[in-house]
């Protein structure tokens, strides 16, 4: 049934009260009608008790106001009109409603967002029921505690290309990093991702404050960390998985040479070739690719100075290779001229030592690398990463 005509008849006659006791009472009587689910409040009704509640609330004390907004949070028939109110209140008259009230609309909680506090934003990121559009917005304020809550409410709905993006910050943020892993959506490529940010973290930590070597650093790193995320899988081409069988084979019975290396090539067994001088270079085949075919020589001119082969050695698998190469016809005179000067520039030591490198894992690689960048925009002490080279993606 509706509700009484002596109930709005009282709340007319408190609301002309001015004393603390009467407005208080008022809010009181309020909230029973709102909180009674066997009363059904007209259209009219409503709309006056929110018009009284809109002229009184900033007259009465903060405790009335929190005690109403706590009261009304859970009630299945609070006026969304009213909702907002509160909504915008102070944080602690707010936070009930924000965290709780399911009158809210989304385009109510991104008004919040937009124009409230950040401890606003905080109790907002602590609903229940919060979808993609709210998180991204939350998001899009850029506070490192807002976003981090966000990502510790296990019901929050986050968009698959926001949590990329809160990935690739927490390479730089450290306090993203264990909520993220912690989410039960976070894709597995994100995850692994995450993975290697985390490794390159703790590796920027111990060499900032531990007298190590980096590369036996490294030795102790990547195996931990290829613990948690296995390798994956390189996808090769049609042939080269036997390829690969056959030079582990004539590794084994101490058959690969250069000389071989180079028949194969002039035979025009590529692939073949490729498998052994990845062999030889125990690099990742998809690397030597990209390097043995790279416009200046200069990766290929590594590989050859690490595993001993001599000058003239190059100087063939260097012209051989270039015809191998799509779209390429005849290699310049000078070209070769000046991967020559490269290759009598390093010595196999280095080479070696650059070698190495590539020999890591690229994605540890790059996770170190982008965790170094972020920590040398954020603070004005250079970090001296690695001397060696990154190897070029594959």
């Amino acid at each position: 049934m509706a509700a009484d005509s002596t109930d709005v008849q009282e709340l007319l006659a408190l609301a002309r009260e001015k004393s603390e006791q009467a407005r208080s009472h008022l809010f009181e009587v309020m909230g029973d009608l709102f909180m009674d689910q066997a009363r059904i409040l007209t259209v009219q009704e409503r709309a006056l008790m929110v018009d009284i509640l809109e002229k009184l609330i900033t007259e009465v004390s903060r405790d009335i106001r929190v005690r109403l907004s706590q009261r009304l949070a859970a009630a299945p028939n609070i006026p969304r009109e009213l909702a907002l109110l509160l909504a915008h209140d102070e944080i602690d008259v707010a936070a009930p409603i924000l965290m709780q009230c399911k009158a809210l609309h989304q385009v109510d909680l991104m008004e919040v967002i937009h124009q409230r506090s950040r401890q606003h934003m905080l109790a907002i990121a602590m609903r229940r029921d919060l979808s993609q559009q709210v998180s991204d917005a939350l998001v899009d304020s850029g506070d490192i505690d807002v976003i981090r809550a966000l990502l510790e409410n296990p019901d929050a709905q986050i968009s698959e290309a926001t949590l990329a993006y809160i990935v690739e910050q927490s390479r730089s943020i450290d306090d993203f990093q264990g909520p993220l892993v912690r989410r039960s959506d976070l894709p597995r490529e994100l995850a692994v991702k995450m993975c290697y940010w985390v490794s390159a973290a703790l590796r920027l930590f111990i060499l900032d404050r531990f007298q190590i070597n980096a590369n036996e650093l490294d030795d102790l790193i990547e195996p931990a960390l290829h613990d948690e995320v296995k390798a994956v899988e390189e996808v090769n081409v049609e042939g080269s998985d036997a390829a690969e069988r056959l030079v582990q084979e004539l590794r084994r019975a101490e058959k690969l040479t250069p000389r071989l290396m180079i028949q194969t090539l002039r035979r025009g067994e590529v692939q073949l070739f490729e498998a052994m001088l990845a062999e030889l270079a125990q690099l990742r085949l998809p690397l030597v690719r990209r390097l043995l075919y790279e416009d200046g020589g200069e990766g290929l001119a590594v590989m050859i100075r690490a595993i001993e082969l001599a000058r003239e050695e190059f100087a063939t698998i260097f012209l051989l290779s270039r015809k191998t190469r799509p779209g390429t016809a005849i290699t310049d005179p000078a070209n070769l001229g000046t991967a020559l000067a490269f290759f009598d520039k390093i010595t196999p030591d280095n080479a070696k030592q650059v070698i190495n490198r590539w020999q890591r894992d690229p994605n540890y690689l790059y996770a170190v690398k982008q965790v170094e960048q972020a920590a040398r925009s954020m603070s004005s002490t250079t970090i001296n990463p690695s001397s060696a080279p990154n190897p070029p993606q594959e």
